[in-house]
Formats: C-alpha cells, structure tokens, sequence
C-alpha cells in the first residue's frame, strides 16, 4: 500500500496474479475492520 492507502499494482510489487488477490483481499478486510486507512479520496 502506498502512505495514501492505495493497493499497489501487481506489476509494480512483482507478485503474480493469484497472490496479488489474495493480497488485495486481506487489504479490504483490514480495511472493513479499521485497521488499515481507507484510501483517500
């Protein structure tokens, strides 16, 4: 994640495809559950 919030790019960390969704899973759930930054708008 960059220090915005955002999901960073699979291209970008090197990781592959299958990962890179579970990656962006867990960073939703942290997320819903206030433990990460909402990306900002």
């Amino acid at each position: 994640m960059t220090d915005r919030g955002k999901v960073i790019s699979g291209r970008t960390t090197g990781t592959c495809a299958k990962h890179q969704r579970q990656l962006t899973t867990a960073i939703k759930r942290g997320q819903n559950l206030a433990l990460l930054p909402v990306k900002a708008l």
